[in-house]
């Protein structure tokens, strides 16, 4: 049954270590700066649940459709794939503000270029 299959790689490949990625994300890379506007830590909690939900939704509803075929089940599907994706799409938006090397700075000071 391939979808028992896409549904099983799903749910480790997104569900798993995409959200690994994206809680290391969030503790690797350097706070924000106080007068960040940018950063938003309500925006990542929400992506965060958008994810899981929407992970968790088409994870049980890819499992039903290996037994039966209604039309709505695979527009659901669809539908929380790409809120998964707006979901990523999200977050590394959220972040861009704390994703920078540490230390660049200090060598484009010194007039090195990269």
């Amino acid at each position: 049954m391939p979808e028992l299959i896409s549904a099983h790689t799903h749910i480790i490949l997104v569900g798993s270590v995409m959200m690994m990625i994206m809680g290391v994300a969030l503790w690797f890379f350097p706070r924000a700066e106080k007068n960040d506007k940018k950063y938003k830590p309500s925006l990542i909690l929400f992506t965060y649940w958008l994810m899981t939900i929407s992970t968790a939704l088409r994870f049980i509803l890819q499992i039903i459709s290996a037994f039966t075929f209604l039309n709505f089940i695979g527009i659901s599907i669809s539908i929380f794939s790409s809120l998964q994706v707006i979901a990523i799409i999200l977050f590394f938006f959220a972040m861009w503000g704390r994703i920078r090397a540490v230390g660049s700075q200090f060598r484009e000071a010194k007039g090195e270029k990269f």
